[in-house]
């Protein structure tokens, strides 16, 4: 069983030194490098991106690898002298023991990076589940991380669905759970894990908007906004899925759909924009969507249902880009995370409505703002309620030395993924008080809380 194997290999590897174990990173991260074509076709062929956007959601993963190569400075406690006469007091950031990570189908290399490589590297053992829809990426992530020199056991893969799911939230040799997922899925195993006493971190789902002021570079915003939005399908849980046109910024929706327009569907490993949706189902999930946000009133000033594909690939899980303008927050394009290529339009007359739209929806995952006043971007970054904010940037998901800060509706637990905060998550603190006093009282026991002098 994988949470025996686990448990027994993380008696060993515990004592592993922090040097030894950052050692091991080093040789994974040069491993991921040298196996990059392998690995972004095996995203490609399994989940649809296009081979550059595979590319990109390898190296993301490989940054926090090389992140947890620092481990010496991140996983360092602290110490004070003489908190009292004689006594010093200092602490440890121990690991937990046996941790476990569920992993989404939409970034099947990156996602598996952001949990394993930290969890091992704070001295845990790690069982990742991946996305039954696309495991390859991940079997051979952990393939080359035993190449690199992990011990068997130290990292376990597991497949399957809610079965393998409830044995992850139920497991007592499980110490943490790390989840990365839609909020019905995530929601549960925040519960259930909980509930048996485990740390859960969990990223969930979104609904992020991009503000765009008159005053915006208007090529790059619109070239920025039809890119995030579009890219990998609309399958990212920091998609621009609505942009809010302020004033005279409503005038570009005629060139928002032209740009999106452009882009071609089509197979990923051919010289496409972006590639197919995850399954069938997927599909029908956003036509149905259009159907419905077309009847409540919304107007669909580009329709990707039908794109063209190249020969020999009609049947495929397809859509093109799609605009949808006269959007409100009643609306099911509005309310559900599509997760395909749509681009909600909605306008306001004030920056600061544009803000209270976007705080009175639920998800806090991200947000950008296009302007080119420095004054109205602070105001935006200091008003706006969402974990992470773009100035001039699209999908503002930090680099590795900072965390994922998602908020509200989009996370559940209240330790980020990646950066310090995943030290935080894998590690618990140890803290120890010494006295030696070679002169100790010893002429009646002490029964009062001390007072230390």
């Amino acid at each position: 069983m994988a949470a025996e194997s686990s448990a027994e290999a993380f008696k060993t590897w515990r004592k592993v030194t922090v040097p030894n174990r950052c050692r091991i990173m080093m040789r994974l991260a040069q491993l991921i490098r040298d196996n990059m074509e392998e690995l972004k076709m095996l995203v490609t062929t399994e989940q649809g991106k296009t081979l550059a956007d595979a590319e990109g959601d390898v190296f993301r993963g490989l940054e926090v690898v090389e992140h947890a190569c620092s481990m010496t400075s991140l996983q360092l406690g602290e110490t004070m002298e003489n908190v009292a006469a004689n006594m010093d007091t200092y602490t440890y950031r121990q690991p937990l023991g046996v941790t476990a990570g569920i992993t989404p189908f939409n970034f099947p290399a990156m996602i598996p990076l952001w949990m394993f490589p930290m969890a091992v590297t704070c001295g845990n053992t790690s069982i990742i589940k991946p996305s039954e829809k696309n495991p390859g990426a991940c079997m051979k992530l952990v393939e080359l991380a035993t190449e690199a020199g992990l011990p068997d056991g130290v990292v376990n893969v597991i497949h399957g669905a809610k079965e393998s799911v409830d044995f992850i939230c139920d497991a007592p040799e499980i110490r943490a759970i790390s989840f990365v997922g839609g909020n019905t899925a995530g929601e549960y195993i925040y519960a259930r894990g909980t509930g048996n006493g485990k740390r859960v971190q969990a990223n969930l789902g979104a609904k992020n908007h991009a503000v765009v002021m008159p005053d915006a570079d208007k090529q790059h915003t619109i070239n920025s906004l039809v890119g995030a939005a579009c890219g990998a399908a609309g399958q990212r849980c920091m998609a621009l899925s609505v942009a809010i046109l302020v004033g005279d910024a409503a005038n570009w929706l005629p060139d928002i759909v032209e740009a999106a327009r452009k882009l071609k569907v089509g197979p990923g490993t051919e010289k496409v924009d972006l590639g197919p949706l995850i399954t069938p189902a997927a599909k029908q999930r956003v036509h149905d969507i259009l159907d419905t946000s077309a009847a409540q009133g919304a107007k669909i000033d580009l329709d990707g249902r039908n794109p063209q594909v190249p020969a020999g690939y009609e049947k495929g899980n397809f859509v093109g880009p799609t605009v949808v303008s006269g959007v409100t927050p009643q609306m099911d394009c509005y309310s559900e995370e599509i997760f395909g290529p749509v681009l909600n339009v909605m306008t306001a007359p004030t920056m600061e409505e544009a803000v209270n739209i976007i705080n009175s929806n639920p998800y806090g995952n991200g947000t950008a703002i296009f302007t080119s006043n420095g004054a109205v971007a602070r105001k935006f970054q200091y008003e706006v309620d969402a974990g992470q904010v773009g100035i001039n940037t699209p999908i503002p998901v930090p680099l590795p030395m900072f965390s994922f800060t998602g908020s509200r509706k989009s996370i559940r637990g209240d330790i980020n993924f990646y950066g310090k905060q995943a030290v935080n998550f894998f590690t618990q603190i140890k803290t120890i008080t010494s006295n030696w006093n070679v002169a100790f009282a010893t002429n009646q026991a002490a029964v009062n809380m001390p007072i230390l002098k």
